[in-house]
C-alpha cells in the first residue's frame, strides 16, 4: 500500500464520524456528502505528516467548510425567509424495518431528529457550528476559535446562546418505539377516515406542521401552527396520498409513501407526552430522490 492508499484508508475511518458533522451543520445528506469530499480534496493536498491528530483536524477542515456553505446558503434564503412564514425541512433519513444500521447510527447518535435540525436552522452559522462542534462532539473553544475568528471565551458565548435557543425550542421527544407506532398509526387511520375529532385528540394544541412540495422558491417549506389546522391539513392530504408503509425517519416511527415500492413522500413524527407536537413531510419529488433510497419491499 502506498502513501496515498493509506491516507485514503485512514480517511475512510473517519468518515462516518464527519458526515455526522457535517449533517448536524448543514441538515442535507447531499451537502454533507459534498463536505466531506471537500475535507478529503484539502487533506490530499496537504502535509498529513505533520497533522499529529488526524480525527480533530478533519472536524475542524469540515466545520470550516460547512460555515462557508452556511453562509452562502443564508445569504441566499434570508430575504424570503424574512418577507414570509415559511421554513424549510431538513432531509430525512430513513430506515427499513426497525433497526438502524451502523453508518445511520453515527449519523443520528444524540437523537438528532428533523425538530432539532429545524431548530439549529435558525441559529446563526457562527452559533451552530460552536453549539455543533462543542455540545455534540466535545471540540474544546480553543480549537473552535480560530474558525470562527473569535477568542475562546467570545466562542463559549456563541455556544451558550445557541444552547438556550435549543433548549427552549427543540422539544424532547417520547422514546418508546411501540407508544410511537400507535399514535402514528392512530394518526394515519383518523386522516384517512377523516375523523377530526380523533385527530385533534392526537395532537398537541401547539402542533406544528412543516411541508416541503417543491412548490416554493429557494427550497422553502410551508409551515402551519394549531391543531385545528393541522387536523384539516392532515385529512386534506390523505385522499390524494399514496399507499404507505412505516420507515424509520431519524430514528423514530415514521411512514413513507410507496406507490409500488418507488418512495415518493417522508413524514417523520415528534411525539412528546403521548401528543404530536410535529410533523415534517418531504414530498419535492427531486429531494426525495436526493435521498438516494432504495425500493420498498414488503
Amino acid at each position: 500500500m502506498n502513501q496515498n492508499d493509506a491516507l485514503a484508508a485512514r480517511f475512510e475511518e473517519h468518515r462516518p464520524h464527519l458526515k455526522a458533522v457535517a449533517y448536524r451543520m448543514l441538515g442535507s445528506i447531499g451537502e454533507s456528502e459534498d463536505a466531506v469530499q471537500e475535507s478529503w480534496i484539502r487533506l490530499s493536498r496537504s502535509d498529513a505528516g505533520e497533522i499529529a491528530n488526524l480525527g480533530g483536524w478533519l472536524t475542524t477542515v469540515v466545520g470550516r467548510i460547512c460555515l462557508d456553505m452556511l453562509r452562502t446558503r443564508q445569504s441566499r434564503r434570508e430575504e424570503s425567509l424574512a418577507l414570509s412564514q415559511d421554513t424549510h425541512v431538513p432531509d430525512p433519513v430513513v430506515s427499513w424495518g426497525e433497526i438502524v444500521d451502523p453508518e445511520q447510527e453515527v449519523l443520528l447518535a444524540d437523537s438528532v431528529g428533523l425538530a432539532l435540525l429545524v431548530v439549529l436552522e435558525t441559529l446563526a452559522p457562527a452559533e451552530r457550528l460552536a453549539f455543533v462542534l462543542h455540545d455534540m462532539f466535545a471540540v474544546p473553544f480553543d480549537e473552535i476559535g480560530p474558525i470562527v475568528e473569535r477568542t475562546p471565551a467570545a466562542t463559549r458565548q456563541l455556544a451558550s446562546r445557541a444552547r438556550r435557543r435549543v433548549q427552549g425550542s427543540a422539544p424532547t421527544p417520547d422514546n418508546d418505539p411501540a407508544r410511537q407506532r400507535e399514535i402514528v398509526g392512530a394518526f394515519l387511520a383518523a386522516a384517512r377516515g377523516g375523523d377530526f375529532d380523533a385527530l385533534l385528540e392526537l395532537l398537541d394544541p401547539d402542533v406544528v406542521l412543516r411541508a416541503d412540495t417543491g412548490e416554493l422558491a429557494s427550497g422553502l417549506s410551508k409551515l402551519v401552527r394549531g391543531a385545528a389546522v393541522v387536523a384539516g391539513q392532515a385529512s386534506m392530504f390523505s385522499k390524494s396520498a399514496p399507499p404507505t408503509a412505516f420507515a424509520l425517519v431519524n430514528g423514530r416511527v415514521g411512514v413513507v409513501g410507496v406507490p409500488d415500492g418507488e418512495v415518493v413522500s417522508v413524514m417523520e413524527f415528534t411525539i412528546t407526552n403521548g401528543k404530536i407536537v410535529e410533523v415534517n413531510i418531504l414530498v419535492d419529488a427531486d429531494r426525495v430522490r436526493g435521498l438516494g433510497l432504495p425500493p420498498f419491499t414488503a
